[in-house]
């Protein structure tokens, strides 16, 4: 699924044609063209812990309305207000309380909510970024290695921002 293309290309989570074999590839092909081209390559990991958990909804909803068909949304929408927890200890059980962020784990919906919840995660044209799902990989390459190192921190830095910003809402 990738509806009016809203997934971006460097988004190989749970879609057709783009497997963890391919991003894979993907990485490898660019490394070695780096390589052959004597230029530096750095590279930055990153794993945003509880990702999942931290999807907002109403930030979530907000874009799913701007992409997919009301009827979509209706459904969407009625799958993710509205759920409540609680926690049971020996024979005690709290009051119930509202869920407002978060995606439900181990569900098929999960990976593809979190995946409209983040295409617009900033880029670069100074980086190769990879992600599958919350998992994300960011390379500069440059002939000059401190030029490299500039452009992977300042990219990290732009995806810190958005990442605080996203995370102030959940």
């Amino acid at each position: 699924m990738n509806p009016h293309g809203c997934i971006p290309n460097h988004q190989f989570g749970f879609r057709q044609a783009h497997s963890t074999i391919q991003q894979c590839h993907r990485v490898a092909d660019t490394t070695n063209k780096a390589l052959e081209n004597r230029q530096f390559r750095t590279a930055a990991f990153l794993d945003v812990s509880q990702a999942f958990d931290k999807v907002w909804h109403s930030g979530l909803l907000h874009k799913i309305k701007k992409i997919l068909p009301i009827n979509y949304f209706n459904l969407l929408k009625s799958y993710l207000q509205e759920r409540r927890f609680s926690t049971k200890y020996k024979n005690e059980t709290s009051n119930s309380f509202q869920i407002h962020s978060g995606v439900p784990q181990g569900s098929i919906l999960g990976p593809l909510l979190y995946i409209l919840y983040t295409p617009d995660l900033p880029t670069s044209r100074d980086t190769t970024m990879c992600t599958f799902a919350d998992d994300t990989a960011i390379f500069a390459t440059h002939a000059d290695p401190t030029t490299a190192s500039r452009n992977l921190q300042e990219h990290i830095n732009t995806v810190e921002k958005w990442l605080k910003k996203v995370e102030n809402k959940s």
